[in-house]
């Protein structure tokens, strides 16, 4: 993926790594992006507005997958979801796993998409319990947003030196902001 940093085609590949990882590729687009964002600091925030792009164009396609693979148009399930309830899990355990979709719905799409969370998956269930689009969409624009446009502004602002920070701690910082976010909601919630 880094020899694409250094191609004219870059851009194009950053936008398709972005959109695969988003619906079915298992390699987060971050790597390219730092790549990019190092070979021409001056066009950083372009490139994380490439790979945001190809992020909620792929998840997307993520959830058509899961709101079309699970179900039939009449709704009933399809030899997929037969399968699953036999084999991996009952459909019970669907059910209470849909029921914190609907519950938590916003929340569970941004904690995904900003932390490094296999964001495809959350984008595939979100179509398969059929998770209100609008706010699927605004959850991931805002999650994969800013996961990108922090990567990028701090290769902007800080050089090549910024790369063996991010690599090594920026998951971490990801998950700690996005605790005390919804830590500091739940804590609202309780005193309101």
């Amino acid at each position: 993926m880094l020899s694409w940093g250094n191609s004219r085609w870059g851009a194009l590949a950053l936008f398709c790594f972005a959109f695969a990882e988003s619906s079915f590729f298992p390699i987060p687009p971050d790597v390219l992006l730092i790549a990019l964002c190092i070979g021409a600091m001056t066009r950083s925030f372009r490139f994380a507005a490439i790979c945001l792009g190809g992020s909620i164009v792929g998840a997307m396609a993520g959830y058509g997958i899961g709101y079309f693979l699970w179900q039939t148009p009449a709704g009933e399930y399809t030899a997929i979801a037969d399968f699953f309830f036999a084999h991996v899990f009952s459909e019970e355990a669907f059910l209470r796993v849909q029921n914190l979709y609907n519950q938590y719905n916003f929340w569970i799409v941004f904690t995904a998409g900003f932390t490094p969370l296999p964001y495809k998956l959350f984008t595939i269930t979100g179509g398969l319990f059929h998770i209100d689009f609008a706010m699927f969409i605004i959850a991931s624009i805002v999650s994969r947003g800013l996961r990108f446009f922090a990567i990028s502004w701090l290769i902007w602002k800080f050089g090549s030196p910024i790369k063996s920070f991010i690599d090594k701690y920026f998951n971490l910082i990801a998950i700690a902001f996005t605790v005390l976010l919804i830590g500091s909601f739940v804590l609202v919630g309780h005193l309101v």
